[in-house]
């Protein structure tokens, strides 16, 4: 394979796909998907929405599953290296199988800057190679952009800074001083639980036919965000939920 683009695809509406990303799309031979089980099929079947919507030239779709990986480690940062290495395996092997001349892509849910191992996975299989592929890399609308909208909101207030970070770093870590304003990704756990007085707005698997949107002080709706993420997995089989969190003016 002599290129491979790394696309963004944004929160899964394929409205909100760029034209770059369109454009790119349009010039792979082969998509790669990750298998990640038939609990969450609609993660590639979204993506394959995608494909169906914006691609015009013949294309193939390959697959390879997603390797098991230890979801309560002792040592998180030793899991994620073990996993990011067996990605890198079996990606290494799915793109030898292709011819030499060929161009390649993979679809990356929001953009591959923020919370996705794409591009880490990418770099480990290029590493091993005498003479790697070129990677281009084509940014897409972000999970916390995607809350904002549905929220119709801001992420910051004037001159304040924002931090993002995950659900495991804010309750390992929580809020740091002079941090008013804090964008979650990936928190199965709900830890703004743990700050009752500030505001929320959460959205879950935005940009999907099965998006949730709620907002209001923690105290308040903080039960029914629970309530609906549950629901949203039962009747999904997954949930992708990002919030932001603020402090209440004046505290």
């Amino acid at each position: 394979m002599r290129l491979l683009h790394v696309i963004g695809i944004g929160a899964g509406d394929p409205d909100q796909v760029t034209v770059a990303a369109v454009k790119a799309m349009n010039e792979v031979d082969v998509f790669v998907l990750i298998d990640k089980g038939s609990a969450k099929q609609e993660l590639v079947d979204v993506r394959t929405r995608i494909l169906d919507e914006h691609v015009r030239r013949p294309h193939r779709v390959v697959e390879f599953v997603d390797p098991p990986r230890d979801r309560t480690p002792r040592d998180y940062d030793a899991a994620v290296d073990t996993w990011h290495e067996a990605r890198a395996r079996a990606l290494g092997d799915l793109l030898a199988a292709e011819p030499d001349d060929a161009v390649g892509g993979m679809l990356v849910w929001g953009d591959p800057s923020l919370y996705d191992s794409t591009l880490r996975v990418v770099d480990r299989v290029r590493a091993r190679l005498d003479d790697p592929f070129e990677v281009r890399v084509t940014p897409g609308v972000t999970s916390p952009s995607a809350l904002a909208a549905a929220h119709g909101t801001v992420l910051n207030r004037v001159g304040e800074p924002v931090l993002t970070t995950t659900g495991r770093r804010l309750r390992e870590d929580g809020v740091p001083d002079g941090v008013d304003a804090v964008v979650v990704m990936l928190d199965s756990d709900c830890g703004f639980l743990a700050l009752p007085d500030w505001h929320v707005h959460w959205g879950a698997n935005l940009g999907t036919p099965d998006a949730v949107v709620l907002a209001g002080r923690v105290s308040d709706v903080g039960e029914e965000i629970m309530r609906a993420r549950a629901d949203l997995r039962r009747r999904a089989g997954w949930v992708m939920d990002t919030y932001l969190v603020r402090r209440p003016i004046g505290r």
